[in-house]
């Protein structure tokens, strides 16, 4: 009876010393915690306040909406205003130039961290020389005021004219030049099922010369 008396005192002493650990460890991770929880709190106001202030820089330069630009001088103008820009070059008379309009136009709306546009190519034929833009429609990817990207055609959007905006904004992404919360590499399309092989990004100033050929008018 002693002895197991004796067991007993030390299960009772030690499980009192592991309790007073845990209440010690308990409130040293509550103080660290609140500690935490308030720096986090300030670089989120901060954050915010930051955030408010480029949303509102954004607004002025048109961001929110899917804008024509008319001439050649206001496309570099609107590069050097928007550190990131999606424009489609296209003309009036192609179907697939205004299919891509109904898409960006949802974007836009989307993705107010970006600018989107578009600009008739026959208006800028130095622009369109320069960045070596042979199909219709190229989508210009932008990024701090250097030409990161080019979309020719609908090749990187499932190689059809019933691609989904989802596809697009996720193409567009693929650059860097929206803020993108999905998987980058498996297009919306493939999620359901195996992966497909994905389209490599490339850092281009123009266009590739094996990507040349005729205007796309259907």
């Amino acid at each position: 009876m002693a002895a197991n008396a004796m067991v007993e005192k030390q299960l009772i002493a030690a499980t009192q010393i592991i309790e007073h650990q845990l209440d010690s460890e308990i409130n040293r991770l509550d103080n660290l915690e609140s500690d935490d929880l308030e720096l986090i709190r300030r670089e989120r106001l901060v954050a915010m306040k930051k955030r408010q202030e480029k949303k509102q820089e954004w607004l002025v330069n048109g961001h929110g909406t899917y804008s024509e630009l008319y001439d050649e001088k206001e496309f570099f103008e609107t590069t050097k205003k928007s550190d990131h820009v999606v424009c489609q070059f296209y003309r009036d008379q192609f179907e697939r130039c205004r299919l891509v309009d109904k898409h960006l136009e949802i974007l836009a709306k989307k993705h107010f961290e970006t600018k989107f546009c578009k600009i008739n190519a026959e208006k800028a034929p130095f622009l369109t020389d320069r960045l070596k833009i042979r199909v219709l429609p190229t989508i210009c990817l932008v990024k701090n005021g250097k030409t990161k990207d080019f979309i020719v055609g609908f090749t990187d959007l499932g190689n059809s004219d019933d691609f989904s905006t989802e596809m697009m904004e996720w193409r567009i992404a693929r650059s860097d030049v929206i803020e993108y919360q999905g998987d980058l590499m498996t297009p919306p399309s493939a999620k359901s099922g195996p992966k497909t092989e994905v389209y490599r990004k490339k850092t281009i100033r123009g266009k590739n010369d094996d990507s040349s050929g005729d205007d796309d008018s259907d």
